[in-house]
């Protein structure tokens, strides 16, 4: 039923019996910006925001964005994130070198 990405000061609000309907309902769409969750249940919080297939998930807060929090969707509303310390990460590579120091090599000197 909530298949459109909307921009704009909306609630699409729904009813469930199961909170894995909710889940199933919530994730059968394209987009994947922003979803958000409210509950006085914090086991339901952690594993309801673990299943949903969003890049950002508010739960009981209505305002999520920030400076120092990764914004970025999943599916067609984005990849990777921008803002915060992780959106360096498009613009860098990582790379791994393990040395041997104090090894000797034959016919090298030893690393000092």
């Amino acid at each position: 039923p909530f298949r459109e990405e909307t921009f704009g000061p909306i609630a699409p609000l729904m009813t469930f019996k199961a909170e894995a309907e909710a889940v199933e309902v919530a994730n059968d769409t394209t987009a994947g910006l922003a979803a958000y969750v409210f509950t006085r249940d914090l086991n339901r919080a952690f594993r309801v925001s673990e299943a949903l297939e969003y890049g950002m998930v508010g739960v009981n807060e209505g305002v999520i964005s920030s400076d120092t929090a990764p914004f970025g969707g999943m599916k067609e509303s984005g990849l990777g994130r921008e803002g915060s310390k992780w959106g360096i990460d498009e613009y860098t590579e990582l790379k791994y070198v393990c040395m041997g120091i104090g090894k000797a090599i034959e016919g090298l000197p030893a690393l000092q």
